[in-house]
């Protein structure tokens, strides 16, 4: 393998990352970095996450830049605030023995008074969100004529996210002799007419192939019901009680609601998503970069650019919406060619999503059991075991307290205080798992029938409710819901159907009243929960009177013609800045499943 000064790199540049412990270029560095030195091509460069692509680019940029010169002579467009940092932060390191360099991130969700300041002590390199930078180019408070390298890092999901208006409107502003360098973890139709649109003849690089996975990542799914998927995800983290990883959401409800239930569970956990400040997400990345926090919840946007070493697994709460954003989310782990594990949950209906994901990432998925009550006792037991055995002793502190300590235990023997000890902690998880169930499903056994329960039939009568996606509903966590309210099972629940502000659900006559009479005075996040009997399967006519609120029906303009609510949760509070939102409502995809 070549090394980074057979690259071309130079000595003040070799003096900094190997103080950052760099030994050796990964593939993708140690094969785009000469062609980058050189400054005269258009790049695109193609690998999965976690490959070293920052430095890929970044160490050429700290080569080609002239530090003696105020003006922004680089710009780096990121898709979120974290990426942003993320890259500002390496680029620092990269720098440090240029005495001259100012590299500043641009941002949503901090000071743009204090960026602007960083900009006009004279930047030459500028780290941005897209719509941050349009907020500074129109308030001219940056400057980009002077522009020689433009890179759009994550370039697919930029484009995901809906911003190529925005990278219009950028580029219109930097001179058309630029070099444009494009960096991506897959590439979709949509990144290669980027490349059309700003590049001419571009040094193509694909490190392992286009839209494949690391191989270094073990992926398992898990078939189980949709209302187990909480208790499922408890069960994997008390069978690996090492675990160092993230938990993908597909919303931020559902990411807070996940968060809330393990933290609440005694796991040590917290929420990443659009809707905290910058100093909130700044303190959950802290504690998490430094250990202090064991899982990390979050959004498929709010996670890109945790660039975290040795965590150890990705969990799939739930797919995300575009298989595409499945190797990002995995990209998390196994990161600088180390290996990790990534974990889905499905159900039933699911399965069909396991396969498409397998041929994009051509990769292999495993079909994984949950542990067993009895598994999770025995490892706890031992993990428990062994940490008593290596725990550090202070010898000093200590010795005043045993005199009393043996005095207390003079009648016991050894194994009984070992006993007792170990007792301590393994009655705990022997006392939640007594009467645990399995929570794994049959696929075998389950044919054509619904993943609810092995025999189910669609049920026929429907009811409304007044929540939908808007309330950051989808069908499991409404199945959820209807279940922990009405203290009924899922089996006995029919077909969802969730709408922006509203939703349908079959219940079996038998059940109606039940459920009907549990929400009389349910409140959800303070707003009167309604629900109603829909005479119509389709749910877009008339209703039966005597809801929990006596209801006649539901607000003016619900029904046929509504066009409330719904939508993605891929909107732009996740992880970037808000105020360009409205151009970008025609771009959100579809979901690609």
């Amino acid at each position: 393998m070549r090394s980074f000064k057979d690259s071309g790199v130079g000595e003040k540049v070799l003096k900094a990352i190997t103080d950052l412990g760099f030994e050796n270029p990964t593939p993708i560095q140690e094969q785009a970095i000469p062609v980058l030195l050189s400054g005269e091509k258009d790049f695109v460069g193609l690998a999965q996450t976690g490959t070293g692509k920052t430095a890929a680019y970044g160490i050429p940029l700290i080569e080609l830049v002239d530090f003696d010169n105020k003006t922004v002579q680089a710009l780096i467009l990121a898709p979120t605030r974290e990426l942003c940092v993320q890259i500002t932060r390496d680029l620092v390191s990269y720098s440090k023995y240029f005495s001259n360099a100012n590299i500043v991130a641009v941002y949503g969700g901090a000071s743009i008074d204090t960026q602007i300041r960083q900009i006009k002590k004279g930047s030459q390199i500028v780290v941005a969100t897209p719509g941050r930078l349009i907020d500074l180019i129109g308030r001219r408070a940056v400057k980009l004529e002077g522009i020689s390298y433009v890179v759009l890092d994550e370039a697919d999901e930029m484009l995901n996210m809906g911003f190529q208006e925005d990278i219009d409107e950028i580029l219109s502003h930097t001179p058309k002799e630029k070099k444009v360098w494009l960096f991506s973890a897959t590439m979709p139709s949509e990144v290669r007419r980027i490349a059309g649109n700003y590049m001419t003849n571009p040094f193509e690089l694909t490190v392992g192939k286009k839209n494949e996975g690391a191989e270094n990542i073990e992926h398992y799914y898990y078939v189980v019901h949709e209302r187990d998927r909480y208790p499922s995800l408890k069960r994997i983290l008390d069978g690996a009680p090492n675990i160092f990883g993230i938990v993908f959401c597909r919303t931020k409800n559902e990411t807070q609601d996940v968060a809330e239930k393990l933290m609440r569970d005694g796991y040590n956990a917290d929420a990443l998503h659009g809707d905290l400040s910058q100093q909130q997400r700044d303190k959950v990345m802290g504690r998490y970069r430094n250990r202090t926090l064991q899982m990390l919840v979050a959004t498929d946007v709010a996670a890109r650019g945790i660039d975290v070493n040795d965590v150890t697994h990705v969990i799939n709460y739930n797919l995300p919406d575009e298989a595409e954003n499945y190797t990002h989310r995995s990209g998390r782990t196994a990161r600088a060619g180390k290996s990790g594990t990534a974990i889905s949950f499905v159900n039933v209906r699911e399965l069909h999503k396991i396969k498409q994901i397998e041929k994009k990432i051509n990769r292999k998925f495993h079909l994984g059991k949950l542990p067993s009550a009895v598994e999770v006792v025995e490892m706890q037991l031992m993990v428990l075991i062994k940490k008593i055995h290596n725990v550090e002793v202070n010898e000093k502190a200590i010795a005043k307290y045993l005199p009393a300590v043996m005095d207390e235990f003079k009648d016991m023997s050894k194994e009984d205080i070992i006993t007792r000890m170990v007792s301590i902690e393994f009655n705990r998880f022997l006392e939640y798992y007594r009467t645990a169930p399995d929570l794994n499903v049959d696929i075998a056994h389950q044919g054509r029938t619904s993943e609810r329960g092995e025999g189910y039939r669609s049920s026929g009568p429907q009811m409304f409710i007044n929540l939908g996606s808007a309330d950051g509903f989808d069908k499991g966590s409404m199945l959820g819901y209807i279940c922990d309210t009405a203290g009924v099972e899922g089996k006995d629940i029919g077909k969802i159907d969730v709408k922006g502000v509203y939703s349908f659900i079959e219940i079996p006559e038998d059940k109606m009243a039940k459920v009907i009479a549990a929400f009389g005075d349910e409140d959800y996040k303070g707003r009167k929960v309604r629900v109603d009997v829909s005479t119509e399967r389709s749910g877009k006519k008339s209703f039966n009177g005597g809801g929990s609120n006596g209801g006649s029906g539901g607000r003016k303009g619900w029904g046929e013609n509504n066009r409330s609510g719904g939508g993605s949760n891929r909107g732009r509070s996740e992880g970037y800045d808000k105020p360009r939102e409205r151009e970008h409502k025609k771009s959100y995809k579809k979901s690609s499943w």
